[in-house]
């Protein structure tokens, strides 16, 4: 990177500074860890139990332990789509406006664990409710390990709450279901045929502007063998909106490429696990009682509010400790 002729090619300059980022989330951590417990150890040779710095050590290997726990589930994380970026899609259930607002919910709690995490989100497509919250929307999420870790959220979400949309205050059930893509480079090689797709353009829905509403920029791709269908209204121009559903339905079809190979490996190898991913995953209750409750790993949160306000790393944590 240091080579003066390194920037004289930007596409194989950005691969590398990816690459190196990629080992530095792994190398950094680990020694750091190495350091710190390195020193602890020759400094509890020279102090007393009863002494006040021998408490301070203690704690000092306490936290050492949590890093150490973060760096294993870390290293669960070595699938090929762990490392890359990635596409989270929430769309509304049976249930009308409740399920509407129950995705837009949804939505702030991934914005903000994406924002605790150091990640970059960026909404790609959103289809509001027809009276409040969202029916469905897709968001571009980038960071280190998006995928390894997002993949944890994918299947339905269900909610039970007192609906603030019923004038008699009952208890209601609103469902959801999230599907995470990983996001794939263009050096893969992935083969669509023109024949094989059924593009759709429309007006964009959304707040009002002067490329909104105005001309049909929203595009609509299905690709007919799969019946996969990508949508993207957020660019300004419907060939920028084309070139993103292009790419996801890229990553779609390679996603499922990859997924299958793994399934056959699993069979052929003996696993016994699997994992339903169109299943209901996890239980949000705000009344009687509150509690967020994994279907999965039966981990579970008593403070379903932290849970909304983006703290999840405990469910996905125990997710790939049991399915990494």
């Amino acid at each position: 990177m240091e080579d003066k002729e390194f920037w004289l090619d930007s596409k194989s300059a950005h691969k590398i500074i990816q690459e190196n980022n990629a080992l530095k989330e792994w190398v950094v951590p680990y020694c750091d860890v190495k350091k710190r417990f390195h020193d602890v150890k020759s400094l509890f040779n020279d102090v007393e139990e009863e002494d006040e710095f021998f408490f301070e050590l203690s704690t000092e290997c306490e936290k050492i332990e949590q890093e150490l726990e973060k760096l294993e589930v870390k290293k669960m994380l070595s699938g090929e789509l762990d490392a890359k970026n990635c596409y989270l899609h929430i769309n509304a259930g049976a249930g009308g406006t409740e399920s509407c607002d129950w995705v837009q919910m949804l939505l702030r709690m991934y914005q903000k664990w994406a924002v605790k995490r150091g990640w970059k989100v960026e909404i790609v497509d959103l289809l509001s409710g027809e009276v409040a919250g969202i029916k469905n929307v897709t968001i571009y999420i980038e960071g280190a390990f998006v995928y390894g870790y997002c993949k944890a959220e994918k299947g339905v979400h269900r909610l039970v709450r007192i609906s603030p949309f019923d004038s008699q205050g009952r208890r209601h059930t609103s469902f959801a279901s999230v599907e995470v893509i990983p996001k794939i480079e263009d050096d893969i090689s992935i083969k669509i045929k023109p024949d094989d797709l059924k593009i759709d353009t429309f007006r964009s829905s959304g707040a009002g502007g002067q490329h909104v509403n105005t001309t049909d920029s929203a595009v609509r791709i299905t690709h007919i063998p799969s019946g996969i269908v990508v949508c993207c209204q957020g660019e300004r121009s419907q060939l920028q909106n084309k070139e993103t559903c292009f790419k996801m339905l890229r990553s779609k079809l390679y996603e499922r490429e990859v997924l299958e190979r793994e399934r056959s490996l699993k069979q052929i190898s003996g696993e016994k696990k699997e994992i339903a991913w169109g299943s209901q995953i996890r239980n949000y209750v705000f009344h009687p009682y509150t509690l967020v409750k994994d279907t999965r790993t039966k981990y579970e949160e008593g403070n379903v509010h932290n849970v909304m306000n983006g703290e999840l790393d405990g469910f996905v944590n125990a997710f790939l400790k049991e399915f990494g």
